[in-house]
Protein backbone atom coordinates (compact mmCIF):
# COMPACT_ATOMS: atom_id res chain seq x y z
CA UNK A 1 0.00 0.00 0.00
CA UNK A 2 1.40 3.21 -0.80
CA UNK A 3 2.22 5.19 2.26
CA UNK A 4 1.19 9.11 3.41
CA UNK A 5 3.98 10.65 5.29
CA UNK A 6 3.75 13.89 7.66
CA UNK A 7 7.02 15.06 8.00
CA UNK A 8 8.19 17.20 10.97
CA UNK A 9 11.50 17.10 10.43
CA UNK A 10 12.27 19.79 8.16
CA UNK A 11 10.33 22.04 6.85
CA UNK A 12 7.09 20.90 7.71
CA UNK A 13 4.89 19.04 4.56
CA UNK A 14 2.50 16.52 3.67
CA UNK A 15 3.68 13.79 1.34
CA UNK A 16 1.43 11.03 -0.21
CA UNK A 17 1.66 9.50 -3.81
CA UNK A 18 -0.27 10.97 -6.62
CA UNK A 19 -1.53 14.55 -6.85
CA UNK A 20 -0.04 17.01 -4.75
CA UNK A 21 -2.01 16.87 -1.29
CA UNK A 22 -3.78 19.27 0.77
CA UNK A 23 -0.94 21.26 3.31
CA UNK A 24 -2.86 22.61 6.88
CA UNK A 25 -2.98 26.80 6.32
CA UNK A 26 -1.08 28.04 8.96
CA UNK A 27 1.96 27.55 11.09
CA UNK A 28 -0.52 26.74 14.25
CA UNK A 29 -1.80 24.28 12.52
CA UNK A 30 1.58 22.42 12.11
CA UNK A 31 2.37 23.64 16.17
CA UNK A 32 -1.12 21.69 17.16
CA UNK A 33 -0.41 18.55 14.43
CA UNK A 34 3.38 18.57 16.46
CA UNK A 35 2.28 18.70 19.49
CA UNK A 36 -0.47 16.04 19.71
CA UNK A 37 2.09 13.67 17.97
CA UNK A 38 4.71 14.11 21.00
CA UNK A 39 2.21 13.65 23.56
CA UNK A 40 1.72 9.88 23.50
CA UNK A 41 -0.45 9.88 26.14
CA UNK A 42 -2.87 12.46 24.97
CA UNK A 43 -2.92 16.31 26.35
CA UNK A 44 -6.06 17.98 27.77
CA UNK A 45 -7.65 20.48 25.51
CA UNK A 46 -7.63 23.23 27.82
CA UNK A 47 -4.19 22.82 28.26
CA UNK A 48 -3.18 22.88 24.41
CA UNK A 49 -5.48 25.74 23.83
CA UNK A 50 -3.69 27.97 26.51
CA UNK A 51 -0.45 27.00 25.00
CA UNK A 52 -0.84 27.23 21.44
CA UNK A 53 -3.10 30.41 21.65
CA UNK A 54 -2.87 32.41 24.86
CA UNK A 55 -3.52 35.56 23.40
CA UNK A 56 -6.68 34.30 21.60
CA UNK A 57 -10.01 35.80 22.82
CA UNK A 58 -11.29 32.58 22.61
CA UNK A 59 -8.67 29.72 22.91
CA UNK A 60 -10.47 26.53 22.78
CA UNK A 61 -12.54 28.13 19.75
CA UNK A 62 -9.25 28.85 17.90
CA UNK A 63 -7.96 25.23 19.31
CA UNK A 64 -11.04 23.72 17.81
CA UNK A 65 -10.47 26.04 13.74
CA UNK A 66 -7.24 24.18 14.00
CA UNK A 67 -8.19 20.94 14.45
CA UNK A 68 -10.48 21.06 11.56
CA UNK A 69 -8.22 22.10 9.14
CA UNK A 70 -6.10 19.18 9.92
CA UNK A 71 -9.25 16.87 9.50
CA UNK A 72 -9.68 18.78 6.04
CA UNK A 73 -5.99 17.78 5.11
CA UNK A 74 -5.09 14.24 7.13
CA UNK A 75 -7.65 12.27 5.96
CA UNK A 76 -7.93 9.15 7.35
CA UNK A 77 -6.19 10.50 10.87
CA UNK A 78 -7.51 10.86 14.33
CA UNK A 79 -7.71 14.23 15.64
CA UNK A 80 -9.99 13.37 18.64
CA UNK A 81 -11.16 12.91 22.35
CA UNK A 82 -10.34 15.12 25.74
CA UNK A 83 -7.56 14.36 26.48
CA UNK A 84 -6.43 15.00 22.90
CA UNK A 85 -4.59 11.98 20.80
CA UNK A 86 -3.60 11.98 17.18
CA UNK A 87 -4.12 8.60 16.30
CA UNK A 88 -2.13 7.19 12.93
CA UNK A 89 -3.45 4.43 10.76
CA UNK A 90 -2.44 2.95 7.33
CA UNK A 91 -1.14 4.11 5.19
CA UNK A 92 -0.11 7.41 7.34
CA UNK A 93 2.93 7.64 9.08
CA UNK A 94 5.29 10.33 10.91
CA UNK A 95 9.02 10.64 10.39
CA UNK A 96 9.05 11.99 14.21
CA UNK A 97 7.22 9.25 15.68
CA UNK A 98 9.18 7.06 13.77
CA UNK A 99 12.30 8.29 15.30
CA UNK A 100 11.17 8.53 18.77
CA UNK A 101 9.92 4.35 18.04
CA UNK A 102 13.36 3.63 16.14
CA UNK A 103 14.24 0.54 18.33
CA UNK A 104 10.65 -0.84 16.86
CA UNK A 105 11.60 -0.21 13.23
CA UNK A 106 15.19 -1.51 12.65
CA UNK A 107 15.30 -0.90 8.96
CA UNK A 108 14.86 2.57 9.88
CA UNK A 109 17.21 4.80 7.59
CA UNK A 110 18.32 7.73 9.87
CA UNK A 111 19.94 9.20 6.47
CA UNK A 112 16.28 10.51 5.78
CA UNK A 113 15.85 12.32 8.91
CA UNK A 114 18.29 15.60 8.02
CA UNK A 115 16.37 18.59 9.36
CA UNK A 116 15.08 20.19 12.57
CA UNK A 117 11.48 20.07 13.82
CA UNK A 118 9.47 22.43 12.75
CA UNK A 119 12.13 24.08 10.84
CA UNK A 120 11.85 27.43 9.45
CA UNK A 121 8.62 27.91 11.77
CA UNK A 122 9.01 30.80 14.61
CA UNK A 123 6.52 31.18 17.86
CA UNK A 124 7.68 33.96 19.71
CA UNK A 125 3.95 34.79 20.38
CA UNK A 126 3.70 31.73 22.18
CA UNK A 127 6.53 31.90 24.28
CA UNK A 128 5.84 28.57 26.52
CA UNK A 129 5.15 26.79 23.17
CA UNK A 130 8.52 28.55 21.86
CA UNK A 131 10.22 27.32 25.22
CA UNK A 132 8.98 23.68 24.56
CA UNK A 133 9.83 23.44 20.50
CA UNK A 134 13.62 24.36 21.44
CA UNK A 135 13.60 21.16 24.06
CA UNK A 136 12.14 19.07 21.36
CA UNK A 137 14.90 20.54 18.84
CA UNK A 138 17.36 19.34 21.11
CA UNK A 139 16.10 15.77 21.76
CA UNK A 140 15.46 15.10 18.05
CA UNK A 141 18.87 16.43 17.11
CA UNK A 142 20.25 14.28 19.92
CA UNK A 143 18.22 11.01 19.10
CA UNK A 144 19.18 11.26 15.54
CA UNK A 145 22.64 12.03 15.55
CA UNK A 146 22.56 9.09 17.76
CA UNK A 147 20.98 6.89 15.13
CA UNK A 148 23.20 7.49 12.45
CA UNK A 149 26.31 6.18 15.28
CA UNK A 150 24.31 3.30 16.11
CA UNK A 151 23.68 2.74 12.21
CA UNK A 152 27.22 2.91 11.78
CA UNK A 153 28.47 0.77 14.28
CA UNK A 154 25.54 -1.81 12.85
CA UNK A 155 26.94 -1.63 9.22
CA UNK A 156 30.45 -2.27 11.11
CA UNK A 157 29.71 -5.45 12.94
CA UNK A 158 27.53 -6.46 9.42
CA UNK A 159 30.77 -6.53 7.34
CA UNK A 160 30.16 -3.09 5.31
CA UNK A 161 32.23 -0.48 6.42
CA UNK A 162 31.84 1.47 3.32
CA UNK A 163 28.25 2.13 5.20
CA UNK A 164 29.90 2.99 8.26
CA UNK A 165 31.93 5.37 6.86
CA UNK A 166 29.15 7.67 5.17
CA UNK A 167 27.14 7.28 8.28
CA UNK A 168 29.73 8.55 10.51
CA UNK A 169 30.74 10.98 7.93
CA UNK A 170 26.90 12.22 8.38
CA UNK A 171 27.13 12.10 11.76
CA UNK A 172 29.89 14.26 12.55
CA UNK A 173 28.16 16.91 10.06
CA UNK A 174 26.50 17.31 12.99
CA UNK A 175 28.94 17.15 15.87
CA UNK A 176 32.43 17.00 14.66
CA UNK A 177 33.56 16.77 18.10
CA UNK A 178 31.93 13.55 18.47
CA UNK A 179 34.57 11.52 19.82
CA UNK A 180 32.66 8.02 19.34
CA UNK A 181 31.27 8.62 15.68
CA UNK A 182 35.15 9.70 15.21
CA UNK A 183 36.61 6.48 16.29
CA UNK A 184 33.94 4.88 14.12
CA UNK A 185 35.19 6.63 11.23
CA UNK A 186 38.57 5.55 11.75
CA UNK A 187 37.69 1.94 12.34
CA UNK A 188 35.59 1.89 8.76
CA UNK A 189 38.86 3.37 7.44
CA UNK A 190 40.78 0.28 8.47
CA UNK A 191 38.03 -2.17 7.61
CA UNK A 192 38.71 -1.01 4.37
CA UNK A 193 42.12 -1.07 4.34
CA UNK A 194 42.62 2.60 3.88
CA UNK A 195 44.87 2.82 6.31
CA UNK A 196 46.18 6.50 5.22
CA UNK A 197 42.87 8.15 4.98
CA UNK A 198 42.80 6.44 9.30
CA UNK A 199 45.56 8.15 9.94
CA UNK A 200 45.06 11.27 8.27
CA UNK A 201 41.27 11.55 10.01
CA UNK A 202 43.03 11.22 13.61
CA UNK A 203 45.23 13.67 12.39
CA UNK A 204 42.86 15.92 11.45
CA UNK A 205 40.36 15.63 14.62
CA UNK A 206 43.63 15.94 16.82
CA UNK A 207 44.37 19.35 15.34
CA UNK A 208 40.40 19.90 16.09
CA UNK A 209 40.36 19.08 19.65
CA UNK A 210 43.41 21.18 20.26
CA UNK A 211 42.86 24.03 18.25
CA UNK A 212 39.24 24.63 19.01
CA UNK A 213 38.63 22.73 22.51
CA UNK A 214 42.34 23.11 24.07
CA UNK A 215 41.97 19.46 24.57
CA UNK A 216 43.57 16.42 23.72
CA UNK A 217 42.69 13.56 20.97
CA UNK A 218 40.25 11.57 22.46
CA UNK A 219 41.69 8.06 24.06
CA UNK A 220 39.30 6.19 22.09
CA UNK A 221 40.19 8.19 18.43
CA UNK A 222 43.62 6.84 18.96
CA UNK A 223 42.66 2.92 20.25
CA UNK A 224 40.67 2.72 17.22
CA UNK A 225 43.41 3.19 14.62
CA UNK A 226 45.91 1.19 17.16
CA UNK A 227 43.35 -1.04 18.24
CA UNK A 228 44.65 -5.23 17.46
CA UNK A 229 43.46 -8.31 18.87
CA UNK A 230 46.32 -10.40 21.40
CA UNK A 231 47.42 -12.90 19.11
CA UNK A 232 46.85 -16.28 20.77
CA UNK A 233 49.34 -19.08 21.20
CA UNK A 234 48.97 -20.70 17.91
CA UNK A 235 49.52 -24.16 18.83
CA UNK A 236 46.34 -23.60 21.56
CA UNK A 237 43.19 -25.79 20.26
CA UNK A 238 40.30 -23.44 19.65
CA UNK A 239 37.45 -25.29 21.08
CA UNK A 240 34.79 -24.71 23.14
CA UNK A 241 36.39 -25.55 26.44
CA UNK A 242 39.34 -23.31 25.73
CA UNK A 243 37.34 -20.40 25.51
CA UNK A 244 35.10 -21.28 28.79
CA UNK A 245 38.47 -21.53 30.34
CA UNK A 246 39.49 -18.06 29.52
CA UNK A 247 36.09 -16.59 30.00
CA UNK A 248 36.35 -18.37 34.17
CA UNK A 249 39.58 -17.21 34.20
CA UNK A 250 38.65 -13.33 33.14
CA UNK A 251 35.80 -13.52 35.33
CA UNK A 252 38.01 -14.48 38.85
CA UNK A 253 40.65 -12.17 37.69
CA UNK A 254 38.03 -9.26 37.76
CA UNK A 255 36.71 -10.52 40.94
CA UNK A 256 39.58 -10.70 42.40
CA UNK A 257 40.62 -6.75 41.18
CA UNK A 258 42.90 -7.93 38.52
CA UNK A 259 41.31 -5.72 36.16
CA UNK A 260 43.78 -5.53 33.54
CA UNK A 261 44.72 -9.10 33.15
CA UNK A 262 40.97 -10.06 33.81
CA UNK A 263 40.15 -8.13 29.98
CA UNK A 264 43.00 -9.61 28.70
CA UNK A 265 42.00 -13.02 29.15
CA UNK A 266 38.92 -12.25 28.26
CA UNK A 267 40.25 -10.62 24.79
CA UNK A 268 41.97 -13.93 23.94
CA UNK A 269 38.38 -15.72 24.81
CA UNK A 270 37.10 -13.65 22.11
CA UNK A 271 40.01 -14.48 19.86
CA UNK A 272 39.66 -18.39 20.23
CA UNK A 273 35.99 -18.29 20.24
CA UNK A 274 35.77 -16.62 16.58
CA UNK A 275 38.52 -19.58 15.41
CA UNK A 276 35.78 -22.02 17.02
CA UNK A 277 32.89 -20.96 14.17
CA UNK A 278 30.92 -21.22 17.06
CA UNK A 279 28.17 -18.15 16.45
CA UNK A 280 26.59 -17.98 20.16
CA UNK A 281 30.18 -18.88 21.60
CA UNK A 282 31.51 -15.64 20.25
CA UNK A 283 28.29 -13.91 20.86
CA UNK A 284 28.68 -14.46 24.48
CA UNK A 285 32.63 -13.89 24.48
CA UNK A 286 31.77 -10.78 23.42
CA UNK A 287 29.28 -10.01 25.76
CA UNK A 288 31.19 -10.56 28.35
CA UNK A 289 34.43 -8.90 27.53
CA UNK A 290 32.05 -5.54 26.86
CA UNK A 291 30.30 -6.30 30.43
CA UNK A 292 33.63 -6.59 32.00
CA UNK A 293 34.59 -2.81 29.87
CA UNK A 294 32.37 -1.40 31.00
CA UNK A 295 31.83 -2.20 34.95
CA UNK A 296 35.28 -3.10 35.29
CA UNK A 297 37.43 -0.71 33.42
CA UNK A 298 34.82 2.69 32.73
CA UNK A 299 34.41 1.79 29.12
CA UNK A 300 31.57 3.70 27.02
CA UNK A 301 32.27 4.49 23.96
CA UNK A 302 32.83 3.09 20.49
CA UNK A 303 34.84 0.48 21.17
CA UNK A 304 32.21 -1.47 23.75
CA UNK A 305 29.44 -0.70 21.64
CA UNK A 306 31.29 -2.13 18.74
CA UNK A 307 31.69 -5.07 20.49
CA UNK A 308 27.96 -5.43 21.21
CA UNK A 309 27.08 -4.71 18.11
CA UNK A 310 29.08 -7.82 16.78
CA UNK A 311 27.98 -10.22 19.67
CA UNK A 312 23.86 -8.98 18.11
CA UNK A 313 25.27 -9.86 14.47
CA UNK A 314 26.54 -13.36 15.98
CA UNK A 315 23.49 -14.48 17.90
CA UNK A 316 21.12 -13.30 15.30
CA UNK A 317 18.84 -10.58 15.30
CA UNK A 318 15.79 -12.42 16.88
CA UNK A 319 17.67 -14.35 19.01
CA UNK A 320 15.57 -14.72 22.49
CA UNK A 321 18.57 -15.85 24.81
CA UNK A 322 20.31 -14.62 27.93
CA UNK A 323 23.16 -13.51 25.79
CA UNK A 324 21.15 -11.35 23.56
CA UNK A 325 19.27 -10.02 26.57
CA UNK A 326 22.52 -8.98 28.28
CA UNK A 327 23.67 -7.15 25.03
CA UNK A 328 20.34 -5.05 24.19
CA UNK A 329 21.02 -4.11 28.17
CA UNK A 330 24.47 -3.33 27.74
CA UNK A 331 23.20 -0.89 24.79
CA UNK A 332 20.46 0.12 26.76
CA UNK A 333 22.42 0.86 30.06
CA UNK A 334 25.39 3.03 27.14
CA UNK A 335 22.11 4.80 25.80
CA UNK A 336 20.72 6.25 29.58
CA UNK A 337 24.69 6.95 30.58
CA UNK A 338 24.79 8.85 27.27
CA UNK A 339 21.16 10.81 27.48
CA UNK A 340 19.10 9.51 24.90
CA UNK A 341 15.72 7.76 26.69
CA UNK A 342 14.19 7.15 23.64
CA UNK A 343 16.64 4.76 22.54
CA UNK A 344 17.51 3.61 25.64
CA UNK A 345 13.93 2.64 26.49
CA UNK A 346 13.71 1.04 23.02
CA UNK A 347 17.14 -1.60 23.47
CA UNK A 348 15.69 -2.08 27.64
CA UNK A 349 12.37 -3.39 25.79
CA UNK A 350 14.10 -5.38 23.38
CA UNK A 351 16.63 -6.79 26.35
CA UNK A 352 13.28 -7.64 28.14
CA UNK A 353 11.35 -9.61 25.54
CA UNK A 354 15.23 -11.77 25.01
CA UNK A 355 14.92 -12.18 28.65
CA UNK A 356 12.12 -14.28 28.63
CA UNK A 357 12.33 -17.10 31.10
CA UNK A 358 15.50 -15.28 32.76
CA UNK A 359 14.76 -13.76 35.91
CA UNK A 360 18.22 -12.95 36.99
CA UNK A 361 18.21 -11.02 33.91
CA UNK A 362 15.25 -9.89 34.06
CA UNK A 363 16.00 -7.83 37.39
CA UNK A 364 19.22 -6.48 35.80
CA UNK A 365 17.32 -4.69 32.69
CA UNK A 366 14.61 -3.76 35.09
CA UNK A 367 17.21 -1.51 37.63
CA UNK A 368 18.39 0.05 34.11
CA UNK A 369 14.72 0.79 33.22
CA UNK A 370 14.26 2.21 36.83
CA UNK A 371 17.64 4.33 36.43
CA UNK A 372 15.93 5.34 33.16
CA UNK A 373 12.60 6.85 34.47
CA UNK A 374 14.44 8.14 37.54
CA UNK A 375 16.73 10.67 35.03
CA UNK A 376 13.57 11.58 32.96
CA UNK A 377 11.42 12.35 36.19
CA UNK A 378 8.82 9.33 35.92
CA UNK A 379 9.65 8.89 39.64
CA UNK A 380 6.11 6.48 40.27
CA UNK A 381 7.86 4.08 37.35
CA UNK A 382 11.06 4.52 38.72
CA UNK A 383 9.54 3.04 42.52
CA UNK A 384 7.96 0.26 40.47
CA UNK A 385 11.03 -1.26 38.58
CA UNK A 386 13.86 -1.21 41.03
CA UNK A 387 11.60 -2.75 43.62
CA UNK A 388 10.48 -5.42 41.45
CA UNK A 389 14.61 -5.49 40.27
CA UNK A 390 15.05 -6.01 43.93
CA UNK A 391 12.97 -8.62 44.05
CA UNK A 392 14.20 -10.90 41.13
CA UNK A 393 17.80 -10.07 42.48
CA UNK A 394 16.77 -11.55 46.25
CA UNK A 395 14.77 -14.56 44.62
CA UNK A 396 18.25 -15.18 42.76
CA UNK A 397 20.28 -14.52 45.43
CA UNK A 398 22.06 -11.88 43.47
CA UNK A 399 23.14 -9.67 46.57
CA UNK A 400 25.07 -6.84 44.61
CA UNK A 401 22.08 -6.72 41.94
CA UNK A 402 19.95 -6.00 44.91
CA UNK A 403 22.12 -3.41 46.42
CA UNK A 404 22.51 -1.69 43.08
CA UNK A 405 18.82 -1.67 43.10
CA UNK A 406 17.82 -1.08 46.34
CA UNK A 407 20.23 2.26 45.97
CA UNK A 408 19.39 3.71 43.03
CA UNK A 409 15.54 3.44 44.81
CA UNK A 410 17.51 5.37 47.74
CA UNK A 411 18.61 7.85 45.18
CA UNK A 412 14.43 8.42 43.82
CA UNK A 413 13.43 8.86 47.50
CA UNK A 414 15.73 11.36 47.89
CA UNK A 415 15.45 13.54 44.94
CA UNK A 416 11.55 13.27 46.07
CA UNK A 417 12.47 14.90 49.46
CA UNK A 418 11.42 11.24 51.12
CA UNK A 419 14.40 11.41 53.40
CA UNK A 420 13.21 8.25 55.53
CA UNK A 421 12.39 5.58 53.10
CA UNK A 422 15.81 7.23 51.03
CA UNK A 423 17.80 6.65 54.44
CA UNK A 424 16.50 3.15 54.89
CA UNK A 425 16.88 1.98 51.26
CA UNK A 426 20.45 3.29 51.30
CA UNK A 427 21.19 1.97 54.83
CA UNK A 428 20.39 -1.78 53.68
CA UNK A 429 22.42 -1.11 50.25
CA UNK A 430 25.35 -0.10 52.68
CA UNK A 431 25.38 -3.37 54.46
CA UNK A 432 24.81 -5.48 51.37
CA UNK A 433 28.10 -3.76 49.89
CA UNK A 434 29.95 -4.38 52.62
CA UNK A 435 29.13 -7.74 52.67
CA UNK A 436 29.96 -8.61 49.31
CA UNK A 437 33.17 -6.00 49.51
CA UNK A 438 31.77 -3.84 46.32
CA UNK A 439 34.23 -0.84 47.04
CA UNK A 440 33.98 0.04 43.67
CA UNK A 441 29.86 1.08 44.15
CA UNK A 442 30.98 2.48 47.73
CA UNK A 443 31.50 5.76 46.24
CA UNK A 444 27.67 6.22 45.10
CA UNK A 445 25.79 4.68 48.40
CA UNK A 446 28.20 6.95 50.54
CA UNK A 447 27.45 10.13 48.43
CA UNK A 448 23.84 9.29 48.34
CA UNK A 449 23.57 9.02 52.02
CA UNK A 450 25.31 11.76 52.97
CA UNK A 451 23.32 14.37 50.93
CA UNK A 452 20.05 12.46 52.56
CA UNK A 453 22.08 13.90 56.29
CA UNK A 454 22.46 16.99 54.67
CA UNK A 455 18.91 17.33 53.15
CA UNK A 456 17.65 16.61 56.64
CA UNK A 457 20.01 19.18 58.25
CA UNK A 458 22.30 16.37 60.06
CA UNK A 459 25.55 18.36 58.41
CA UNK A 460 28.19 16.59 60.57
CA UNK A 461 26.76 13.12 59.35
CA UNK A 462 26.48 14.15 55.74
CA UNK A 463 30.16 15.76 55.34
CA UNK A 464 31.98 12.44 57.01
CA UNK A 465 30.34 10.35 54.28
CA UNK A 466 30.31 13.16 51.22
CA UNK A 467 33.89 13.38 52.22
CA UNK A 468 34.58 9.76 52.26
CA UNK A 469 32.69 9.65 48.92
CA UNK A 470 34.94 11.97 47.42
CA UNK A 471 38.02 10.31 48.38
CA UNK A 472 37.08 7.02 46.96
CA UNK A 473 36.00 8.26 43.82
CA UNK A 474 38.94 10.11 43.30
CA UNK A 475 41.22 7.01 44.45
CA UNK A 476 39.35 4.80 41.72
CA UNK A 477 39.49 7.88 39.11
CA UNK A 478 35.93 7.12 38.67
CA UNK A 479 34.87 10.41 36.96
CA UNK A 480 30.63 10.26 37.65
CA UNK A 481 30.89 9.54 40.94
CA UNK A 482 33.43 11.99 41.53
CA UNK A 483 31.09 14.51 39.72
CA UNK A 484 28.42 13.40 42.48
CA UNK A 485 30.62 13.58 45.22
CA UNK A 486 31.72 16.80 44.29
CA UNK A 487 28.28 18.17 44.01
CA UNK A 488 27.43 17.18 47.53
CA UNK A 489 30.50 19.09 48.55
CA UNK A 490 29.67 22.13 46.84
CA UNK A 491 25.71 21.47 48.38
CA UNK A 492 27.37 20.78 51.92
CA UNK A 493 29.50 24.23 51.91
CA UNK A 494 26.38 26.39 50.80
CA UNK A 495 24.53 25.38 53.65
CA UNK A 496 27.47 26.06 55.52
CA UNK A 497 27.27 29.73 53.99
CA UNK A 498 30.74 29.41 52.56
CA UNK A 499 29.67 30.24 48.67
CA UNK A 500 33.52 30.21 47.39
CA UNK A 501 34.33 26.73 48.72
CA UNK A 502 31.30 26.11 46.60
CA UNK A 503 32.64 27.01 43.78
CA UNK A 504 35.90 25.38 44.36
CA UNK A 505 34.27 21.95 44.56
CA UNK A 506 31.66 22.90 41.69
CA UNK A 507 35.05 23.25 39.40
CA UNK A 508 36.69 20.14 40.65
CA UNK A 509 33.91 18.33 39.60
CA UNK A 510 32.70 19.65 36.06
CA UNK A 511 37.10 19.03 35.77
CA UNK A 512 36.30 15.52 34.96
CA UNK A 513 33.76 15.22 32.41
CA UNK A 514 31.67 12.05 33.95
CA UNK A 515 30.34 10.08 31.19
CA UNK A 516 26.75 9.80 33.29
CA UNK A 517 25.21 12.67 31.65
CA UNK A 518 22.67 13.14 34.88
CA UNK A 519 25.73 13.51 37.20
CA UNK A 520 26.45 16.59 34.90
CA UNK A 521 23.35 18.00 35.02
CA UNK A 522 23.07 17.67 38.66
CA UNK A 523 26.19 19.42 39.00
CA UNK A 524 25.50 21.89 36.11
CA UNK A 525 22.09 22.68 38.59
CA UNK A 526 23.92 23.56 42.01
CA UNK A 527 26.49 25.80 39.93
CA UNK A 528 23.50 27.55 38.26
CA UNK A 529 21.96 27.81 42.09
CA UNK A 530 25.58 28.74 43.63
CA UNK A 531 26.66 31.12 40.85
CA UNK A 532 23.19 32.97 41.02
CA UNK A 533 23.52 33.26 44.84
CA UNK A 534 27.30 34.78 44.51
CA UNK A 535 25.71 37.06 41.56
CA UNK A 536 28.66 35.47 39.50
CA UNK A 537 29.34 36.71 36.13
CA UNK A 538 29.53 32.52 35.43
CA UNK A 539 25.70 32.36 35.98
CA UNK A 540 24.53 32.66 32.65
CA UNK A 541 26.97 30.39 30.83
CA UNK A 542 25.96 27.61 33.45
CA UNK A 543 22.13 27.86 33.44
CA UNK A 544 22.54 27.79 29.38
CA UNK A 545 24.43 24.61 29.76
CA UNK A 546 22.35 23.19 31.92
CA UNK A 547 19.04 23.90 29.40
CA UNK A 548 20.71 22.60 26.48
CA UNK A 549 21.95 19.32 28.43
CA UNK A 550 18.63 19.08 30.06
CA UNK A 551 16.72 19.40 26.55
CA UNK A 552 18.92 17.28 24.43
CA UNK A 553 18.92 14.24 27.05
CA UNK A 554 15.48 14.32 28.20
CA UNK A 555 15.57 15.02 31.53
CA UNK A 556 12.41 16.08 32.19
CA UNK A 557 13.27 17.94 36.25
CA UNK A 558 16.28 19.37 34.98
CA UNK A 559 14.69 21.03 32.32
CA UNK A 560 12.23 22.85 34.65
CA UNK A 561 15.10 23.94 36.68
CA UNK A 562 17.15 25.38 33.66
CA UNK A 563 13.44 27.41 33.31
CA UNK A 564 13.70 28.35 36.80
CA UNK A 565 17.17 29.63 36.87
CA UNK A 566 16.18 31.40 33.56
CA UNK A 567 13.62 33.43 35.20
CA UNK A 568 15.75 34.70 38.66
CA UNK A 569 18.03 36.17 35.90
CA UNK A 570 15.09 37.83 34.31
CA UNK A 571 13.75 35.91 31.28
CA UNK A 572 9.97 36.31 31.42
CA UNK A 573 9.57 33.66 28.91
CA UNK A 574 11.09 30.89 31.18
CA UNK A 575 9.06 32.49 33.75
CA UNK A 576 5.67 31.60 32.26
CA UNK A 577 7.29 27.73 31.02
CA UNK A 578 7.99 27.11 34.73
CA UNK A 579 4.86 26.25 36.19
CA UNK A 580 3.54 24.88 32.87
CA UNK A 581 6.50 22.59 32.32
CA UNK A 582 6.22 21.98 36.17
CA UNK A 583 2.79 20.14 36.10
CA UNK A 584 3.79 17.28 34.20
CA UNK A 585 6.18 16.43 36.60
CA UNK A 586 4.89 14.21 40.22
CA UNK A 587 7.89 15.34 42.62
CA UNK A 588 7.22 17.17 45.91
CA UNK A 589 10.43 18.59 46.74
CA UNK A 590 10.76 19.99 43.30
CA UNK A 591 7.50 21.84 44.12
CA UNK A 592 8.43 22.58 47.24
CA UNK A 593 11.39 24.05 45.35
CA UNK A 594 9.38 26.68 43.04
CA UNK A 595 7.47 27.64 45.33
CA UNK A 596 10.27 28.96 47.73
CA UNK A 597 11.61 30.30 44.69
CA UNK A 598 8.75 31.86 42.87
CA UNK A 599 6.10 31.95 45.01
CA UNK A 600 2.36 30.18 44.58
Amino acid sequence: MAENWIRLLGPPVIESPGAAPLQPRGRKAWAVLAYLALQAGGTGRSRTATLLFPDAADPLGALRWNLSELRRTLDGVTLAGDPLRLVLQSPWRCDALEVMDSAANPGLDPRSFTGQLLQGLSFVDCPVFDSWLADQRYRFDNMVQSLLYEAALAALAAGTPDVAAELAALALDRDPFHADCNAVLVKAFVALGEHRRARQHVTKCGDLYRQELGLPLPAEVRRALSAAAPEADPGMPATVGTVRSYLDAGGSSLWAGAVDRGLDQLRLAVVLAQRTGNEHLLAESLVTLSGALIHQAGGRGAEVADLLHRALQAEGPDGASRTAAAAYRELGYLSVQRGVPDRAAGWLDRAMTAADGFPDEQARILAIQGMLASDTARYEGAVRALTESGRLARAAGNRRQQAFSEALLGRVRLLRGELEQAAESLDRAQVWIAEEHWTAFEPFVAGVRGETYLAAGQLEEAAALIDRSWVMAELAGDHCYMALAAGAEARLFVEHGDLAAAEHWIDRGLEPRPWYLWYSARLLDTAAEVSIASRSPRASAFVERLAELASRSGMREFVVRGQSHRAVLGDEAAAQAVSWLAREIDNPALAAFLARRHGG
